[in-house]
């Protein structure tokens, strides 16, 4: 993670921010969603967003990938305000520059097209028309998520739940994407499928150089990938820092708790 930070910093000095996050609250009636939460996040970096059920974190992941509509705050990514955008621009947005992977694969994923469809869909959506060299493309991303090519033309029911959660990547990441938005992308998978998984995505973040935003209920999976990490409580964010730096040395008495597994997240 030393070498990550090294990079950051470099990335740091010579560009600004690719998103920056102003006091971004969500409001449910009279219940907090997410309130005044704001912080930058650079080309490169992985923020992890935890806390236990109903902190807020998904809210506000929501809010920052345009899915909801923030009750006030800015979301500038690239200089421009999603926020306020358009909402064709912003659609294009979700088409090119950034992807989302959701906790159910099922969610991502069209389940009557082939594996080889799901991903050339994706390739379609931003200008590729030429049949076999989108097939070939599927191809070459179904061996990168570990999913044998020979399977491109199955559909994604026949899949496990492992291999749904890899093509729904597959299917996000072929365009290239700037930014990617991951909610519990290891959740409800067995142990050795997460750690495989989760092998799979250091390995793509690191060689793509993707900018990721991932919300988890897990520490582990937040150590493991995360640079930076923020913790909610009732919509809030209570601490925020390194990523070790939480974890080991956790300073607000929320956090303390979370880290000795004494609330269940």
């Amino acid at each position: 993670m030393e070498g990550a930070l090294s990079i950051l910093s470099k990335e740091k000095q010579q560009d600004g921010p690719l998103l920056r996050v102003e006091g971004l609250s969500k409001f449910y009636g009279g219940r907090i969603g997410c309130a005044d939460v704001s912080f930058d996040l650079w080309p490169g970096e992985v923020l992890g967003i935890v806390g236990e059920s109903g902190s807020g974190k998904s809210t506000l992941l929501s809010c920052l990938a345009g899915h909801l509509s923030p009750d006030r705050g800015e979301v500038i990514y690239a200089g421009r305000d999603t926020v306020t955008m358009p909402e064709p621009e912003r659609r294009m947005l979700g088409r090119t520059d950034w992807a989302f992977v959701h906790q159910n694969p099922r969610d991502g994923l069209r389940m009557g097209v082939s594996a080889g469809g799901n991903v050339g869909e994706r390739l379609m959506a931003v200008g590729a028309r030429n049949y076999g060299a989108i097939r070939e493309t599927a191809s070459d991303w179904l061996g990168r998520v570990e999913i044998s090519p020979g399977r491109i033309d199955d559909r994604p029911r026949q899949f496990s739940g492992g291999m749904q959660q890899r093509l729904q990547i597959a299917r996000n990441l072929v365009t290239g994407p700037k930014l990617v938005f991951m909610d519990e992308p290891t959740g409800g998978l067995d142990v050795s499928v997460q750690a495989r998984l989760l092998d799979l995505l250091r390995g793509l973040v690191r060689d793509m150089g993707l900018a990721v935003i991932i919300v988890t209920h897990d520490l582990a999976v937040a150590r493991l990938l995360a640079h930076r990490l923020m913790v909610m409580k009732d919509g809030r964010v209570i601490e925020a820092g390194l990523t070790d730096q939480v974890l080991d040395d956790p300073q607000a008495a929320y956090t303390q708790l979370l880290v000795s597994s004494v609330l269940q997240v």
